[in-house]
């Protein structure tokens, strides 16, 4: 890899190419501290392309969400709409219907050619946890703008479940990109032919991977996906495999015809017809909410790291799994229907280690699959 003579060792300096930063130059960010933190990373909180972000000390009940706007700090917008305050040191619960802003721990002094997306971690949206990350002076949500120097927020609103958390919960993640990193589609035909991103089902590239929904399951009777129950129990969000789900979720089977009516007051979790791959050059985001395909939102937690599917990390047959909520009216989705697309970035070097490989990864080789919060169904 060239690195220009004029860069120190430090920081993104570590590499020069365009793309998604890998964890090697995050690792090296928190050493330049263009990534700070009153503690230093947790095993676990650097993922392959991706940061996860924690929640600091305290949550602020606030009357709505905002985005602060040119040249405003969140903190004084907190002042104007904060309701009161929450101690997170030592656990706290966060209802349902109500809308949080908690600062991270984590801030910022990128350079001005890094910029930053963030998105809900996997977990975190399978609970319907709508979480996005705001900074200073923020005109859209989950964008860091290259070379933003400040701190993060993360506004959280559980929609379905209360949750609980505490100082060091992490229910979103961050990527960092240098330069243009999308893949057209024209290229993303030939990385296709030669990498196959996908496999079964329609198999179509446009805007990105197509995926499509299944609802056929192994047949008549058998399980295609999960409504989520109102009025459940309590979520902590650091526990794995602690609660039932027959608890929080009503399982959905397939009756005569491989279709369902989305109300729009519940949740459900699908699942892809397309096994997806990503191969250890590339990361991929799924897109969260289309228009041409339906009033519906199919993914709250976008990012997909590089080897999620790959068959040298045990991912052969991953499938995306959907988090679906309709909006405004009911809304029949059919066997094989396009749902979402998954659009691809090149990553700027390959990732020492890939999803899947001995780093905790929950859903490497998923089909359908509630988040790591629930014990396996059996």
């Amino acid at each position: 890899m060239n690195v220009s003579a004029d860069q120190s060792t430090t920081g993104s300096a570590l590499i020069a190419a365009s793309g998604i930063l890998p964890e090697r130059v995050i690792q090296a960010m928190f050493a330049a501290q263009e990534i700070s933190a009153a503690q230093p990373p947790v095993k676990g909180q650097i993922q392959p392309a991706s940061l996860d972000l924690r929640l600091g000390t305290v949550a602020y009940r606030v009357r709505a969400s905002f985005l602060p706007g040119p040249d405003i700090k969140v903190a004084d917008r907190l002042e104007q709409l904060k309701l009161h305050t929450i101690d997170l040191q030592d656990g706290a619960v966060l209802e349902t219907g109500c809308v949080y802003i908690v600062p991270l721990q984590e801030s910022l002094a990128l350079r001005p050619d890094i910029s930053a997306t963030a998105n809900p971690k996997s977990s975190t949206g399978r609970l319907d946890v709508f979480t996005r990350v705001i900074t200073d002076n923020g005109q859209a949500f989950d964008t860091i703008p290259a070379g933003y120097t400040g701190p993060l927020y993360a506004e959280i609103s559980p929609l379905t479940f209360p949750i609980l958390v505490r100082s060091g919960s992490r229910l979103s993640q961050i990527r960092f990109r240098r330069g243009q990193s999308l893949i057209s589609d024209a290229d993303l035909e030939g990385i296709h032919k030669s990498e196959t991103l996908m496999s079964g089902g329609n198999e179509r590239i446009g805007g990105g991977v197509q995926l499509s929904i299944d609802l056929e399951g192994e047949g008549p009777g058998s399980l295609i996906g999960y409504r989520a129950k109102h009025h459940s129990g309590l979520i902590d969000v650091d526990l794995v495999g602690a609660q039932d789900p027959l608890d929080f979720w009503e399982p959905i089977y397939r009756r005569q015809n491989a279709e369902l009516i989305l109300d729009p007051d519940a949740f459900y979790i699908l699942v892809s017809q397309e096994a997806v791959h990503v191969p250890p050059d590339y990361a991929a985001e799924m897109v969260p909410f289309d228009p041409l395909v339906g009033e519906f939102r199919v993914h709250y937690a976008g990012f997909f790291d590089p080897g999620f599917g790959h068959a040298g990390a045990g991912g052969v047959g991953s499938r995306a799994v959907l988090e679906v909520r309709s909006h405004d009216v009911p809304f029949i989705v059919e066997h094989g229907q396009t749902i979402g697309r998954l659009v691809y970035e090149h990553m700027a070097e390959r990732p020492a280690t890939l999803y899947g490989e001995g780093i905790g990864s929950n859903y490497q080789g998923q089909a359908l699959k509630l988040s790591k919060h629930f014990k396996a169904s059996t």
